[in-house]
């Protein structure tokens, strides 16, 4: 099992999101370290970019913060870095292909593991291309974490089967973004995912309230909120701290209420 792996073994994790550099490097550091202190379980980076098609507005938003005060991915690096000084928290990129084809593939996951980064996520890397860099990330000791959509069966078992770290189940259909509604049959697709693995399976896309975590934790192993915590540091910039600890430990506590 990878350290991915650990975020799942003490009940239903916890995932939260933010991204490097919104609004300093110092401050994304402070804010790792605030999740995981109101109990989060794994934390998930975003890369800077300035084409993220799979966001919506609010972390859209967030990149061009980010990439206004001249986020590079070293930075990024070096974010990872100051976090591991102090936390073994499990980390997660959320890239895209550009960025790792521009710095160079073997080059970028060789600074992933130098660095203690533990896997990535890329949205815009169909599951037809992912070996172009599976060879790279399994020589680093870094999970490629697979994204599943609502879709057909078959789709999702052939999905299934190469997942590492965790399933990346996805609520709906679109981009990120905070929902009221939230009517994918979720229990069915993670029932099929765990007849072919048992890589755990969280759900995001959509996630903000106490209620919505603690229904969804009943169906997956793990919760995943992005869109809601970025807006917390919208809100509150270099003072989000106090505000992102008392809701991660609403929304940690909801999930762990949540059982299969």
């Amino acid at each position: 099992m990878s350290k991915i792996g650990n975020a799942f073994t003490n009940g239903k994790a916890f995932i939260g999101f933010l991204t490097a550099g919104d609004p300093s490097i110092e401050k994304s550091c402070e804010f790792i370290q605030t999740m995981e202190k109101a109990g989060a379980d794994l934390v998930e980076i975003g890369i800077p970019f300035s084409d993220p098609i799979a966001e919506g507005v609010v972390i859209q938003e967030a990149n061009i913060r980010a990439l206004s005060h001249n986020t590079r991915l070293e930075d990024v690096f070096r974010l990872v870095e100051m976090v591991r000084k102090t936390s073994q928290i499990p980390l997660v990129f959320l890239t895209y292909v550009n960025p790792i084809y521009n710095y160079g593939k073997d080059k970028f996951f060789a600074a992933c593991q130098k660095n203690g980064l533990d896997g990535v996520i890329i949205p815009d890397m169909p599951y037809e291309e992912r070996e172009e860099c599976a060879a790279q990330a399994k020589a680093h000791g870094v999970d490629i974490i697979t994204m599943i959509a609502p879709t057909s069966h078959d789709r999702i078992k052939e999905l299934a089967k190469v997942g590492e770290g965790f399933l990346y189940i996805v609520s709906s259909l679109g981009v990120t973004g905070t929902r009221s509604e939230i009517k994918t049959n979720l229990k069915e697709i993670v029932d099929l995912a765990h007849t072919i693995t048992d890589v755990p399976c969280a759900v995001g896309f959509g996630i903000n309230t106490p209620e919505q975590a603690a229904t969804i934790a009943g169906q997956a192993d793990g919760v995943i909120v992005g869109s809601a915590i970025v807006k917390i540091i919208a809100k509150y910039g270099n003072d989000a701290g106090p505000h992102i600890y008392d809701y991660v430990h609403a929304m940690k506590e909801a999930t762990a209420k949540g059982n299969i």
